[in-house]
């Protein structure tokens, strides 16, 4: 734990601010020829200058890479306080305690992944049904496999006599999973391998089964079967049946599905039913198709048809949230004989929150709702009856993990403030169950407070902002702050608990949240009010955000960093050429900045129903306004910019960040940095190892502790 002279520290002493441009040394921009390429859309010619950045095997691109990251280094190393944050941000990251998370409870038994730092990567593990950490034991861990710790689990699916598991791996960061077969009871890999299972632009998906004699599973084309262009598209289902050649799978479904179906399979309680949930890209369509326990399939809903997520129940229901005619969501069930929208019943009505996730078990519905970013669950017997709602901190986060036997569930929760924290909720008692699934952290918040305010974004609407920041902070403008967002999918931006808050607010700082158009946290209208043609609204949004943080003295412009990454990353390059008087420096994160080109990357075809395509007048035209690319202009005095990319990203193509950090470096009057950290090893972020992680965090608050001017605290330790 903090000991007591730092928490005194802490709480009382004031963190000093150097008033100064940055401590750092001086730029010189590696030379970016401008080479330009003219497209036309609709009679309107775009001019792009850095089409040659995109190809990721040219000598000259890796060289000129290798420049930008060259001076990356120089100019955070050159920081003087980067080893002090370095020093700080590791044993945040890397102290010894372990949390365990996606369970799955088959076989009599709990299968989780368990993070153990100082190891780089999780390992799949397997415990008793009564969660006794004791008697847990190791399945297996990446980390043996490839001491490097480039190797991570992308997901796993254990039988349901939980005496094999499958398990996806991939490598550096690049999402490109094969599937492994492990027995669990003696740990030895199977001879079954099964390749190409998962992908960033679709993800993918197996399971089990009833008997374990095989198993189905998510596949992309093979070269044979399509053209080069469409080998990351056109995912469908194939069954292999254990202790076969590859070559002999049967292919189950999804040839009439579209080209960017995203499909997760899902099988009932007792294996018998299988359920393909099949997204239409990434802009929130989802149909179901369900296959019965003589193989014949149903389709459960269309991509029209508003069910947003279904389950299938024990007493022969499927069970599912949906938006027709109820755009906050309502629950309705179908019997598993006819599983079609004809024959569903609203079993809970709509209300005035929004409902996003149910969960049935033998004689109970946990539902989840959300208002605005924090969540609440609660119970209701099946046939809709309210019963109860599980307590929760404010402004907090609950979620329903794994449905364990009868009506009790596995429970997690989460705050700005206290650590994730796994219970059991034993439905006949009533009570949840703290479990020690995972350590306690040696940090608290016990110094902080959390906030909720309002901003009014342009056209009137109300966005939530939630605040983490130390207990007694004067508003006088003087506060470094980070306003975070992202704004898109339908993806809520929930509570969370970071250790880089903590770091944050030991520099004297605050973090902030904008819960901006295009999330879920007032469900599908929200998100439907930031998405292809009225995209703006999530940029205004954030807009009005920055406005209130000054404008209720939280901080003031020269105090304020804005970060995001993916597609919070396009919101941080509409930030900062819409705004860029607004504040002083932008963390982002493998961000997406060409917008007009973005649909010619494989995952922005996936992201064609999010955006839109500049094959449609009207979605060109917000497509072309805001494109933060095409949106930076010549003489502006753009602020501080760490643009990150990995070169392993098969979701956002390094060229993104590449081409954004050439037009600022041309662009901007002021004397504030343009970095572009580019890391060898890693992706998009998902499976990057720990200590790569701690150098990339480590570079980016020392690039903000610089940029506002911030004094480090001056008792070290904490």
């Amino acid at each position: 734990m903090i000991s007591d002279h730092t928490r005194l520290f802490v709480a009382c002493a004031t963190v000093s601010l150097l008033w100064f441009s940055s401590t750092a040394a001086s730029v010189e921009y590696p030379l970016t020829p401008k080479r330009p390429v003219t497209d036309t859309f609709h009679g309107v010619a775009v001019v792009d200058d850095y089409r040659w950045l995109e190809d990721d095997k040219a000598a000259e691109v890796k060289a000129w890479v290798g420049k930008q990251n060259a001076l990356t280094r120089k100019y955070l190393d050159s920081i003087s306080q980067r080893p002090e944050i370095a020093r700080r941000v590791e044993k945040l990251l890397a102290e010894k305690t372990v949390s365990r998370y996606d369970f799955q409870y088959r076989g009599g038994r709990v299968f989780a992944q368990r993070n153990a730092p100082p190891k780089n990567q999780s390992a799949l593990v397997l415990l008793p049904r009564n969660l006794d950490v004791a008697q847990e034991r190791i399945v297996l861990d990446p980390n043996v496999l490839d001491p490097k710790g480039r190797t991570t689990i992308d997901f796993y699916k254990p039988s349901y006599d939980g005496k094999r598991v499958i398990v996806s791996l991939s490598e550096n960061g690049s999402e490109e999973g094969t599937a492994y077969v492990y027995d669990v009871a003696s740990r030895k890999r199977l001879g079954d391998i099964i390749p190409n299972v998962t992908y960033p632009t679709a993800g993918g998906s197996v399971e089990w089964a009833a008997d374990s004699s095989g198993f189905y599973y998510t596949r992309f084309p093979l070269p044979t079967e399509r053209p080069e262009a469409d080998l990351h598209f056109y995912q469908t289902v194939w069954f292999h049946k254990i202790g076969t050649p590859v070559a002999d799978d049967r292919y189950v479904i999804g040839r009439d599905f579209p080209r960017i179906a995203e499909i997760e399979l899902k099988g009932s309680r007792d294996g018998l039913f299988l359920l393909a949930e099949v997204k239409n890209g990434d802009g929130g369509e989802i149909a179901f198709h369900l296959r019965d326990k003589v193989g014949k399939w149903t389709q459960v809903a269309g991509f029209t048809d508003g069910l947003k997520q279904v389950s299938i129940g024990r007493d022969n229901r499927l069970w599912a949230m949906s938006i027709q005619d109820a755009p906050l969501g309502r629950i309705v069930s179908m019997p598993l004989a006819q599983p079609t929208l004809a024959h569903a019943r609203v079993v809970i009505p709509e209300t005035t929150v929004v409902a996003e996730h149910v969960t049935p078990t033998k004689s109970r519905l946990y539902v989840q709702y959300r208002e605005g970013g924090p969540s609440a669950v609660r119970v209701f017997s099946l046939d809709g009856k309210p019963l109860r709602e599980l307590p929760v901190e404010k402004n907090s986060d609950i979620g329903i993990g794994e449905v364990l036997d009868g009506d009790d569930v596995m429970v997690r929760t989460v705050s700005y403030r206290t650590p994730r924290t796994q219970y059991v909720y034993e439905a006949t008692n009533n009570r949840l169950v703290p479990t020690k699934l995972n350590g306690r952290p040696q940090f608290d918040f016990d110094d902080a407070t959390v906030d909720r305010v309002f901003a009014t974004s342009k056209d009137g609407t109300k966005v939530p902002i939630t605040i983490l920041h130390r207990t007694g902070m004067v508003l006088d403008g003087n506060t470094p702050i980070i306003l975070y967002g992202y704004g898109g999918y339908g993806i809520s931006m929930a509570p969370y608990f970071s250790a880089m808050n903590r770091l944050w607010l030991d520099y004297g700082g605050a973090f902030a949240v904008a819960n901006v158009r295009g999330g879920g946290e007032y469900g599908e209208p929200w998100h439907a009010a930031g998405m292809l043609t009225k995209k703006q609204n999530v940029f205004d949004d954030f807009a009005a955000c920055m406005q209130l943080l000054v404008e209720r003295k939280y901080t003031r412009p020269e105090r304020l960093a804005i970060m995001g990454g993916s597609n919070g990353g396009l919101l941080m390059g509409a930030a900062l050429t819409q705004h860029p008087s607004a504040m002083r420096a932008v963390v982002s994160e493998v961000g997406i900045y060409d917008s007009i080109r973005w649909e010619t990357q494989p995952n922005g075809e996936f992201n064609v129903t999010e955006f839109g395509s500049v094959k449609d007048p009207s979605q060109f035209k917000a497509l072309f306004d805001y494109s933060p690319l095409l949106r930076a202009k010549d003489g502006v005095a753009y602020p501080a910019v760490l643009l990150t990319s990995g070169d392993n990203d098969g979701r956002v193509a390094p060229y993104e960040s590449r081409k954004m950090a050439a037009r600022l470096q041309a662009a901007t009057s002021s004397n504030h940095p343009i970095l572009l950290r580019t890391e060898a090893d890693a992706g998009h972020g998902i499976g990057t190892a720990l200590s790569t992680r701690i150098q990339e965090e480590t570079d980016v608050y020392t690039f903000l502790v610089d940029q506002l001017g911030i004094m480090r605290p001056a008792i070290r330790g904490n």
